[in-house]
């Protein structure tokens, strides 16, 4: 089949932004690694809705327990890292132009950013552990940031895909 030039501008656009969104999982990941205490702190106060309103009808979700929140916290390294490398892998496939695989591969990593960022974050610590409520906890804002970027991205490796009924043009 013989496409045109500009029929490569989508899968280049999908490319850089997967590539764009790996490298950005990637730092994440490896700053929760390294960095261990950080973010490890930010789950704990989450988790134990201690700066919350501590509304009496909301703080039975809390939990307490340091082992569990350190279970969570490990839990979504690992989920960040695998994504990581998932659309690491993505990218490779992208740059070697096996654009059906690729964006196979692309959309799981880009799905399990969205399911950690969206039901993660912004639903379960948002609204379950009312992270919402907390002036110094709040990752609301950042989570949603990676679900619209980690969105959109996924809208361009969708388009991205060439219609093979559609009449290609010679160079």
């Amino acid at each position: 089949m013989v496409t045109s030039r500009n029929s490569r501008g989508m899968p280049l656009a999908a490319t850089l932004l997967t590539a764009t969104v790996a490298l950005y999982i990637a730092l994440v990941a490896f700053g929760n690694i390294t960095d261990f205490g950080t973010n490890q702190q930010f789950v704990q106060h989450v988790l134990a809705m201690d700066t919350t309103f501590k509304d009496e009808d909301l703080m039975w979700r809390a939990v307490t327990s340091e082992g569990l929140q350190d279970t969570a916290y490990v839990a979504i390294i690992v989920w960040e890292t695998v994504a990581a490398l998932v659309l690491g892998y993505g990218t490779w496939l992208w740059g070697r132009r096996d654009d059906v695989r690729a964006r196979r591969v692309s959309t799981y990593g880009l799905l399990m950013l969205m399911l950690l960022f969206g039901a993660g974050f912004i639903a379960i610590g948002g609204e379950w552990f009312a992270m919402w409520q907390s002036e110094d906890w709040n990752g609301l804002d950042a989570a949603m940031r990676v679900f619209l970027l980690s969105g959109v991205t996924l809208i361009v490796v969708q388009l991205s895909q060439r219609d093979e009924s559609a009449p290609t043009s010679r160079p």
